[in-house]
């Protein structure tokens, strides 16, 4: 498969069995948005930078939902979670969601806030590529994400994301350097995009940085 970190969020992933498309983001976000045709979009929450579904042309179905659902052929899994204690909120507003795609378990944890549960880590156990925020403030900070890392057992690629650019640089959040000083095997990728498959993923945990696109 083919993941593309469109920016912040957002990350179009290019499998056999669908194209999916996540977190896409609104005007107001300055990163360069792909319209491009998908078959799903899955979005976390419902703010601004994470919920502009209407700038994805094409007929889409559309994945606002927790619970296992069987989409399109893909097998997606909706997995109630906060999005912090200082947002005006009910304490489950973020759904992170995890994906089966070509043999592999892809989770994108959305605007996740606090830890994970005993409950949400059980739900999470197969996860092999992660697709999670790092820049605090609205979302789990460097040392909370490096932590999630280390508990989930079939980890094997970790693409961070919702961190500080030049394209964001008056946003309060931080850059992904604190949390590339945190792991080991971290690779700068230096582009957008990668491709992953069975044969390719990595035996032991890496952090690959992306460009975004």
């Amino acid at each position: 498969m083919k993941i593309s970190w469109i920016g912040h969020a957002c990350f179009l992933v290019d499998a056999e069995e669908a194209r999916i498309l996540t977190d896409p983001f609104g005007e107001d976000v300055p990163y360069t948005f792909r319209e491009v045709p998908v078959d799903i979009v899955t979005v976390s929450h419902g703010h601004f930078d994470h919920n502009a579904e209407h700038r994805v042309p094409g007929d889409h179905a559309l994945i606002e939902a927790t619970g296992v659902l069987d989409v399109r052929g893909v097998s997606i899994r909706g997995i109630p979670s906060s999005h912090g204690v200082s947002q005006e909120t009910d304490a489950h507003d973020n759904i992170i969601y995890t994906y089966d795609l070509e043999g592999l378990v892809v989770a994108h944890l959305g605007d996740l806030g606090v830890p994970l549960d005993p409950g949400q880590l059980a739900q999470l156990e197969a996860v092999e590529i992660l697709l999670c925020p790092v820049g605090g403030t609205y979302t789990i900070d460097a040392a909370q994400a490096a932590t999630i890392c280390k508990q989930l057992p079939r980890l094997r690629l970790v693409v961070p994301m919702h961190f500080k650019t030049d394209r964001i640089a008056d946003w309060p959040i931080e850059t992904v350097e604190p949390f590339a000083e945190m792991m080991d095997n971290v690779r700068r990728i230096g582009s957008s995009e990668i491709r992953v498959t069975r044969e390719t993923l990595p035996e032991n945990m890496e952090v690959w940085i992306l460009d975004y696109a």
